[in-house]
């Protein structure tokens, strides 16, 4: 695992945004695994900027999101079909149908989730996995307490989740108490993954990921026996790690 530090949330946006655009100069073909929420939005107008300057190109990459609300419609304002049209997709170059999600709105639940794994690895499987980190170190909607070895699933959404999600809501009961997300042993199954961290409120969490035990009561920590994983955080996420300056580490 290695632990780049950045300035700010800015920075650290950049250093995504250049990971991200070095992937796709390696292989232009890449299978990308996508997350959302307000730790990757700056990634995504770094994605889109590079793009616009002609330093990039989507045309021959697929994406796969790691979750979606259950219950949702696509074009709700709150959906993650609706948050990835809006701060990435219809900026780019990805051709049509090569931009996944699993279905929101699935009959069967159950069969979406087999579906969407199905897809995945008929893909050839995810090249590059970004990730954020939950303050309970859940990553995807894998919350504490999930099987490391557990596969894309329909979860029922902690009291802690609902309401970290609450603030893009009308109000807490309007959060869904479901969704369908890639599990802990899809997102292991990806060639590389880069996790994202900024602010004081993910300290805690970067610091057990980095000096705590494996343990499927801290999801995130199932990253250190992956062979490829890079985290970016910045100053504030990182202030609780001791190190010199803005030094590489690696463990």
């Amino acid at each position: 695992m290695r632990l780049l530090a950045a300035a700010d949330y800015q920075e650290m946006s950049r250093m995504a945004g250049e990971f991200l655009k070095d992937q796709l100069k390696t292989n232009s073909r890449s299978v990308l695994g996508l997350a959302t929420g307000g730790t990757v939005k700056g990634v995504y107008s770094e994605l889109v900027k590079l793009y616009s300057e002609g330093q990039l190109s989507f045309s021959h990459a697929a994406s796969f999101n790691l979750d979606e609300y259950y219950g949702m419609e696509k074009n709700d304002v709150n959906s993650y079909f609706r948050y990835m049209k809006e701060h990435l997709f219809h900026h780019v170059d990805f051709l049509p149908g090569s931009n996944h999600l699993p279905d929101g709105m699935a009959a069967d639940p159950i069969h979406e989730c087999s579906r969407y794994e199905e897809m995945i690895e008929k893909a050839g499987g995810v090249d590059l996995q970004l990730l954020g980190i939950g303050e309970n170190g859940h990553i995807g909607f894998n919350e504490p307490g999930t099987s490391f070895q557990e596969r894309t699933h329909l979860v029922t959404l902690t009291d802690s989740t609902k309401k970290a999600n609450a603030r893009y809501f009308k109000s807490l009961e309007d959060v869904p108490g479901q969704a369908i997300t890639m599990g802990i042993g899809t997102i292991m199954k990806s060639r590389s993954i880069l996790l994202l961290a900024s602010g004081a409120k993910k300290a805690e969490a970067i610091e057990r990921l980095w000096n705590g035990e494996v343990t499927e009561d801290f999801p995130a920590s199932v990253l250190k026996r992956h062979p490829n994983v890079t985290v970016i955080a910045d100053e504030e996420a990182l202030m609780l790690i001791d190190r010199k300056g803005k030094e590489e580490l690696t463990r």
